[in-house]
């Protein structure tokens, strides 16, 4: 699926993804979940001189510390006990296209250290091996939080940082796409029909109104997931309000909010400014995970796969903050 918008807000993005298509530089593209940072990734590739070169896409939230380099760089043969035969890494499939990594915040220190140094110059080593080799990717980062506050809360490198935001893309959320929601509703709701073998339908005007007026917090994801459900609950040709059964996921988590844990105090303008911004930012991971602990209703789990965090991280973030899933549990 390609990135689908004629919004204003999405023209721009198409036209920056073109010009930075043509530079070789990493490309770091932040975006709430569900906002298209893979569509993004690969639009880039397939635009620039490497489109016929692998696009190699890694999940950084899925790669153990201890397996960190191997799946990276590779290994050779008796490197360890159990390499039994040599491996490329993912760095040598994507050579001569592009390396995509995804939930790029979720990486270790020890990670972070290991993906600086091969940023740095391009080089690697296979595990067990000695000559080192130079990789010919481009790398593509992305992320759903902002990695700036991540540095800022001492849990992301400044330098590393840095090396990945040569090029930036923030990706709208669909709330300020405008008429996309409608244009993304009908495309969404052919693939369904498609997928699932089912007779053709389509959207009442008043379902089509109802679902412009939605936040869509998990944005095109959460699209998808309500006209699936849509399509199920329906017989009809045409889908009504009635099928979609949707309710404000903002206004929800509002209404359900519990007394504790509270956001912090407002920020003083008093502060030093460096003070204020620490602040800021411990306001908004406490906002932000409240919010997204009432919308899993307190699964860690649920949680974890809606923020995409590794769920490791995202324990210790909750914990840090005082957060207790079982308190914000659905009654």
């Amino acid at each position: 699926m390609s990135m689908i918008g004629e919004s204003e807000p999405m023209q721009a993005i198409r036209r920056l993804l073109r010009r930075y298509a043509g530079c070789n530089a990493p490309i770091l593209i932040e975006g709430e979940t569900g906002t298209g940072k893979e569509l993004a990734a690969r639009e880039v590739h397939y635009a620039s001189p490497r489109s016929l070169g692998p696009f190699v896409p890694v999940n950084c939230g899925a790669l153990p510390d201890s397996l960190l380099e191997s799946e990276l760089f590779g290994h050779r043969r008796g490197a360890f006990t159990d390499a039994r035969t040599s491996e490329p890494g993912l760095v040598e499939y994507a050579n001569g296209g592009t390396l995509f990594l995804d939930e790029i915040d979720s990486l270790s220190a020890r990670a972070q250290t290991i993906l600086l140094r091969f940023l740095q110059n391009g080089e690697y080593r296979a595990i067990g091996e000695r000559p080192l080799r130079v990789a010919d990717v481009r790398i593509v980062a992305a992320t759903n939080i902002s990695l700036l506050a991540a540095v800022e809360a001492g849990h992301f490198r400044r330098d590393l940082l840095y090396r990945l935001n040569a090029l930036y893309v923030a990706l709208p959320p669909l709330r300020e796409r405008g008429d996309d929601i409608a244009l993304l509703a009908r495309h969404l709701l052919r693939e369904v029909v498609r997928d699932q073998d089912m007779p053709p339908r389509e959207w009442s005007p008043a379902a089509l109104q109802a679902l412009a007026r939605q936040r869509w917090p998990g944005n095109v994801r959460e699209l998808e997931n309500a006209i699936l459900r849509a399509c199920l609950r329906s017989d009809r040709a045409e889908i009504g309000v009635e099928e979609l059964s949707l309710t404000d996921a903002t206004a929800h988590a509002e209404a359900q909010a519990p007394a504790e844990p509270a956001p912090l105090d407002p920020i003083p303008h008093e502060q030093g400014f460096a003070s204020a911004k620490r602040r800021a930012i411990e306001v908004f991971e406490r906002t932000y995970l409240i919010g997204l602990m009432q919308q899993a209703k307190g699964n860690i789990s649920h949680a974890a796969e809606i923020s995409r965090t590794e769920r490791r991280h995202l324990g210790k973030l909750l914990k840090r903050h005082g957060i207790h899933g079982d308190r914000l549990r659905a009654g």
